[in-house]
């Protein structure tokens, strides 16, 4: 890595790094940016799979650029991959280590819409067969209303299935969920579980505080075995490392720095011919990020310019 453009990078270092992987094809791409800045600080192609070699490799890079310039790392968010906690505690010690808030959460997310999908299916399952024709009997005229009941009923559920993982609801939008739910206990457990987990990322609170309320919510759900998946990522210990935040209020609680860095190179990927060595990948992200370092300096040339046409 190009020293000058450490010397840029790390010139307003504020502390807290996130770090990611991507994949691409056989590749592997390492990334380290200032979760505050949001300025890209490290990278690594892999042509494998990364390992904690390769991630204790990188980190040690890390750690040699920030000593070389005497800063030090205070925190870091990573999303929840089982690379990063042995070789992150070997490099940098006991630095706070944060997982994604937003990762963590989009699993219990998914878990919850998928018990609504499941709460549709049996709903599916209950409705009566009918017999072919109009119905006549009094029978088959109460099954046809049944039907069309279950019918509408899972439409809606279906229709308005991200009222059960939004995390702010209005009047009007909490009044269609109690209408949806009505009848279906479990699922009016489903949001009642969402609220509490938002409430565990309350920047209000303290680390502890929130452990405590996530122990409450462990003892009040473990009993609704019906509840599965939910149950299991509500019993995760990422969950838990995904609070470290609430004791720092400058760490960031999620890793959308270099998320984006991320979401730049796979759009970089679709708009041109798809780069394909591991050379020629190291070479596109040396030259994207000399184009941030020289972003800065193009922007007070351009302000200049603007400042001397109006003046």
């Amino acid at each position: 890595m190009d020293t000058e453009f450490l010397d840029w990078a790390l010139a307003d270092f504020s502390g807290y790094v996130a770090a990611d992987e991507l994949y691409d094809g056989p590749f592997c791409i390492l990334s380290a940016v200032d979760n505050r800045r949001y300025k890209r600080i490290l990278y690594d192609v892999l042509d494998h799979d990364p390992t904690h070699e390769d991630i204790r490799a990188f980190l040690g890079r890390l750690k040699t650029a920030l000593t070389a310039r005497a800063l030090t790392l205070l925190g870091i968010t990573t999303d929840g991959s089982a690379l990063y906690p042995a070789p992150l505690a070997e490099v940098f010690g006991g630095v706070r280590h944060q997982l994604c808030e937003f990762h963590i959460v989009a699993d219990v997310v998914k878990a919850v819409l998928g018990a609504v999908a499941s709460a549709r299916k049996s709903l599916a399952a209950k409705q009566p067969k009918l017999p072919k024709g109009r119905p006549s009997t009094p029978a088959a005229k109460q099954a046809a209303r049944t039907k069309k009941r279950l019918d509408v009923q899972r439409a809606a559920l279906f229709t308005h299935r991200y009222l059960f993982v939004q995390r702010h609801l209005s009047k009007t939008e909490r009044k269609t969920l109690w209408r949806l739910t009505r009848g279906l206990p479990q699922l009016q457990k489903l949001r009642a579980i969402m609220e509490q987990v938002y409430a565990l990322f309350d920047r209000r609170c303290r680390t502890q505080t929130a452990l405590d309320k996530l122990a409450t919510l462990r003892r009040r759900v473990q009993r609704f075995k019906a509840l599965g998946d939910i149950l299991k990522k509500l019993f995760s210990p990422t969950l838990e490392k995904a609070l470290t935040f609430l004791d720092d209020k400058l760490l960031p609680s999620t890793s959308n720095a270099v998320e984006r860095g991320n979401r730049r190179y796979r759009k970089m990927q679709k708009n041109v011919y798809r780069v394909r060595t591991q050379a020629q990948i190291r070479a596109r992200l040396a030259l994207d990020m000399w184009r941030e370092a020289q972003a800065e300096g193009r922007q007070q040339t351009l302000a200049l310019l603007h400042l001397a046409r109006a003046g």
